[in-house]
């Protein structure tokens, strides 16, 4: 439900309160400001209304801009999480929606860019328009004073000027240009399907944010929209003397026949974008710093459907379940690093990662770890851990396609712990879904749940987890072969204790069985996979926790990786 949202969400509510209050506070400001001051009374002359609607959305440009590079300083979230190690979970928790507000403001940035253009494109037209009449017009006659050497207002200075020259040659309308066409590349190459399919056409289209930035500085640098001097308007203020600039007589005594004069509006793009452009510089220093500490490779297992293991030891390395690394290996590229979950527990003596061929990067990686061990960078580890799972009675995890990824450290975490009888550790039993298309990805978790069911047997703890794996995908071939081992002791599939089950889970029969099974329990549900089963998942947590406080009560957790 929304309360439930607000209590669990109310920090990165609050912070999404305050950036749209903030952004509609300078956009109202500004507008009116631009729209009613009368320092710029001869400039609506010309461009009406149309230059409040430019000079609103700069300001809330140069905000947006201040902002983007903030939530992808890892370093400096990493140290806000530190700092803050004392304070409430869930407060910690919300600075792992950093990426789902750097597209937020990325998103305003683009709809802010594409206000800011019309506008001006309306400018340019109404200058054009003015500079061309010959009517003796308010607007004509202010278009004529650049006759008179720098007190002009239009800066299209001639009559055979036309939009697209001013767009082309002009300081403002080349940045113009350049800045949208990075934005729009940068905002198109970075939706889902790329970032899966084509990283590397992501991670470098996406490094024109340094053409963006070093645009946005240079834009306003020529001043072509200007306003009234000081000087001027003391002179000759607008209230009283814009009528005798239209109805002038020729040797005009009165103090109002002295031409108002122009100046131009001050850059102030660079004031905003300054201090999160140092910090970056420092966050980049710093990942360089961390990437040359010395990572040893200790293990390459390589698993069916081109899975590369790989087992590493880093002095100082200190890691926590659920949290990711950046992996950079220079023999392939010196500049691109890849996010990666780690699947290996704290309780382990080295951290892990899986790898499966996504694009041309992994294949080349994998290709390379065949042949020989090349130099591996590592930066990390970066996220909240996902200690809530301990936190809980019974545990009902649910991990989708390659979800499955941070389930793998916190299984092992979770048994690790069971093994040496853990104080923090509430977990009694632990339901595992598994959701997957196609077989080929079963492999290499299906070694991590062979292990843990055969030392669970072991322990006599035979029945701490229990595990559904639910083929989504398959065809005739697989389903004929199972039919003919159906009554075989360990899966087909699989090869494990549990049989794999063909097509979705039934969600509503999953949980009541656990309502059946823990009838007072406290039951945590923890997703990583899509919205859609989020929504499903969510909708059952509700219908299925009593209204009586002593019985069983099942709170949704979607994590983000």
């Amino acid at each position: 439900t929304m309360g439930n949202w607000l209590v669990n969400h109310w920090f990165s509510a609050a912070v999404l309160a305050a950036w749209l209050g903030i952004n509609i506070f300078l956009f109202t400001y500004y507008f009116l400001f631009f729209d009613r001051d009368e320092q710029y009374f001869y400039t609506r002359a010309i461009l009406g209304s149309a230059l409040a609607w430019a000079r609103a959305s700069a300001k809330c440009l140069n905000f947006n801009s201040m902002l983007i590079l903030l939530p992808v300083c890892r370093n400096l979230l990493s140290f806000l999480r530190g700092t803050c190690s004392c304070c409430r979970r869930t407060l910690r928790k919300q600075l792992d929606h950093n990426l789902t507000f750097h597209k937020l403001v990325a998103y305003a940035l683009a709809l802010l860019t594409a206000v800011h253009t019309i506008a001006h494109l309306f400018n340019l037209e109404r200058y054009n328009r003015s500079q061309q009449a010959a009517d003796g017009s308010l607007p004509a006659v202010l278009s004529d004073m650049h006759l008179q050497g720098s007190k002009w207002l239009n800066p299209i200075h001639s009559n055979r000027t036309t939009v697209e020259y001013v767009a082309f040659t002009t300081i403002p309308g080349l940045t113009g240009v350049i800045i949208t066409l990075a934005l729009i590349l940068m905002v198109t190459s970075s939706t889902e399907f790329i970032r899966r399919n084509y990283f590397e056409l992501f991670w470098y289209t996406h490094h024109l944010f340094l053409v963006y930035f070093a645009g946005l500085v240079i834009h306003g640098i020529a001043g072509l929209v200007r306003g009234q001097t000081e000087q001027s308007m003391a002179e000759v203020h607008p209230n009283h003397c814009a009528e005798y600039l239209t109805q002038r007589e020729q040797n005009c005594s009165h103090r109002c026949c002295t031409d108002p004069e122009f100046g131009s509006i001050p850059a102030e793009s660079w004031k905003w974008v300054l201090a999160p452009i140092i910090l970056y510089v420092f966050e980049r220093i710093l990942r360089v710093w961390r990437a040359q500490q010395k990572v040893v490779v200790t293990k390459v297992v390589m698993h069916p459907a081109r899975v590369l293991e790989l087992q590493m030891q880093k002095k100082g390395f200190c890691m926590e379940v659920g949290q990711y690394i950046f992996v950079n290996c220079p023999a392939i590229s010196s500049l691109e690093w890849h996010p990666f979950t780690l699947t290996s527990a704290p309780e382990e003596d080295f951290f892990s990662v899986h790898i499966r061929a996504a694009g041309d990067w992994t294949e080349r990686l994998i290709d390379t770890f065949q042949l020989e061990t090349p130099r591996i960078e590592v930066d990390g580890p970066f996220g909240t851990a996902s200690e809530d799972v301990f936190q809980y009675e019974v545990a009902m995890l649910v991990g989708a396609g390659i979800g499955i990824t941070p389930f793998a450290s916190i299984l092992k975490s979770i048994w690790y712990k069971f093994q040496q009888a853990d104080q923090t550790l509430k977990t009694k039993k632990i339901y595992f879904y598994w959701l997957c298309r196609d077989t080929g990805a079963f492999a290499w978790f299906n070694d991590l749940l062979a292990s843990l069911e055969h030392k669970m047997a072991e322990s006599g703890k035979a029945d701490f987890l229990t595990y559904r794996l639910f083929l989504t995908g398959w065809d005739t071939s697989i389903a004929n072969n199972v039919a003919l081992h159906f009554d075989t002791a360990t899966d087909t599939v699989t090869g494990l204790r549990h049989k794999t089950i063909f097509g979705r889970p039934m969600w509503n029969t999953e949980f009541a069985a656990v309502a059946a099974a823990h009838p007072r329990s406290v039951v945590g549900v923890f997703l990583c996979g899509p919205e859609g089963l989020a929504k499903s998942l969510q909708k059952c947590c509700h219908q299925h926790s009593s209204l009586d406080p002593r019985k069983v009560k099942f709170y949704f957790n979607k994590e983000n990786f």
